[in-house]
């Protein structure tokens, strides 16, 4: 089991990509989430966290004393309502990827990275938007982790899905999908 670490502030993502890892006993890392704007990091009345939270693109927080959030949690119930939505919809999201970790095709996973930076890097854009265009937050390698794939599969899966015209990709990092339904679909949505 990781080492846990004191939690002494909490931070709102204003804009950029957070990863959130977590460490084995042998040092050796795992990433376990992605947060973005307008997500929250950490947990309240939680004093400790075996997760690390570190920019994956940069970043823009808004950051305070643990003690301040917990104060204003009791004095605007509003606040705890939210954050409470959100950890519910992280919950939604894990069960999600255990889903497609556990039983999507490789190609299917890669299409379901995607799809889950499309729906949080404009979520105010709404479900009728067709297209969008972003940076990719993480390296290759680092996808890999989080899928549970090589990086050679995922290096071919992004190929592949570039040649059959899912998406488009400039300078090795921006991605553009001209159909996000085409991308949902390949991830078996």
């Amino acid at each position: 089991m990781g080492d846990s670490r004191s939690v002494e502030r909490f931070s709102n993502v204003l804009s950029g990509v957070v990863k959130l890892t977590k460490t084995l006993s042998d040092g050796r890392q795992q990433i376990v989430g992605l947060q973005f704007a307008p997500d929250f990091l950490g947990r309240p009345f939680q004093s400790e966290s075996t997760l690390t939270a570190e920019a994956a693109t940069d970043v823009e927080l808004c950051s305070f004393p643990r003690q301040a959030l917990e104060r204003m949690m009791k004095e605007q119930p509003n606040l705890e309502h939210r954050l409470l939505e959100q950890k519910l919809r992280e919950l939604d999201q894990a069960r999600d990827w255990m889903v497609a970790l556990g039983r999507k095709t490789a190609s299917e996973k890669i299409a379901s990275f995607l799809l889950m930076i499309v729906h949080n890097i404009d979520p105010a854009a709404g479900p009728e938007r067709r297209r969008a265009a972003f940076d990719l937050p993480l390296s290759r390698a680092e996808i890999a982790d989080f899928l549970g794939l090589t990086v050679e599969t995922v290096s071919r899966q992004i190929t592949r899905l570039r040649g059959e015209n899912v998406i488009r990709i400039e300078n090795n990092r921006h991605v553009i999908v001209d159909d996000i339904g085409r991308l949902a679909a390949r991830a078996g949505d």
